[in-house]
């Protein structure tokens, strides 16, 4: 299936040997710890309400995002200079280039070089360089639909281990109005209610990335144009709440 879909996005062609990919598996909720179901549970309600609060105002959250910046031009970024929260070091941006989806947002965290905290010295929005966590794709109707990790190539700046992308996951907040409240509290909440999923996302990159550089001795494989997204996972923000929601409440039985 992985394969499939990695063909399907035009990120996975001929190779010079044939690469081993390994399963794609969906989290199961149902084996996640109680304190880990609660936190989704909360951010799931958050994310909903987010929607919520914006349809009533007739926009979604990327008309939200995509208000007043011109023209929506492919590759193009989001606001024009990115969204970025100088005191989390969290930052985003929308744009579109995939078929089968309206766009997607990129989230980062801006780390510095060996400090043992991953935090960059200064407070200046060019400090620290900017670490790929996981990308968020949406349907023409401004919601989320699935979840993709990508080759360094494709975003650049700061590469990190899984274990170590994962480990600054819990910092990413955008904890200021701009470009919207909602969009920025939204984006917080599925890098939450999603952390199962976005977890292996990341594990399954770096299996990807080790099998491809195994099958292509010598190569830059994290430059390499014929690996870009190295997984996908479809989403629902509806199904997943409803799921957290039955299990917290039977934990809570117990």
């Amino acid at each position: 299936m992985l394969t499939q879909s990695l063909h399907r996005s035009g990120q996975l062609r001929s190779a010079p040997r044939p690469v081993d990919l390994p399963e794609l598996r969906v989290p199961l909720v149902a084996e996640l710890p109680a304190r880990r179901l609660r936190a989704m549970l909360m951010a799931g309600v958050e994310a909903s309400e987010c929607r919520r609060v914006l349809e009533r105002g007739g926009i979604n959250l990327v008309s939200e995002v995509l208000r007043g910046q011109g023209e929506f031009v492919e590759y193009e970024h989001y606001p024009k200079e990115d969204v970025y929260d100088p005191d989390t070091r969290a930052q985003y941006y929308y744009h579109a280039h995939r078929p089968g989806e309206h766009g997607h947002f990129h989230t980062f965290l801006r780390v510095g070089n060996g400090n043992p905290d991953g935090s960059p010295a200064g407070d200046g929005p060019d400090s620290g360089e900017p670490v790929h966590l996981i990308a968020i794709s949406m349907d023409d109707y401004g919601w989320p639909i699935g979840l993709f990790a990508t080759n360094h190539w494709v975003c650049g700046g700061a590469w990190r281990s899984a274990a170590e992308v994962i480990a600054l996951l819990p910092r990413f907040q955008i904890e200021h109005a701009f470009p919207s409240w909602p969009v920025n509290r939204w984006i917080g909440a599925m890098m939450v209610l999603f952390r199962p999923h976005i977890e292996a996302l990341l594990r399954h990159r770096d299996q990807v990335i080790a099998n491809w550089a195994r099958a292509h001795p010598g190569s830059e494989v994290l430059e390499d144009r014929a690996l870009g997204v190295t997984g996908y996972l479809p989403i629902s923000v509806e199904e997943t709440v409803q799921s957290v929601r039955a299990l917290a409440a039977e934990s809570r039985r117990r």
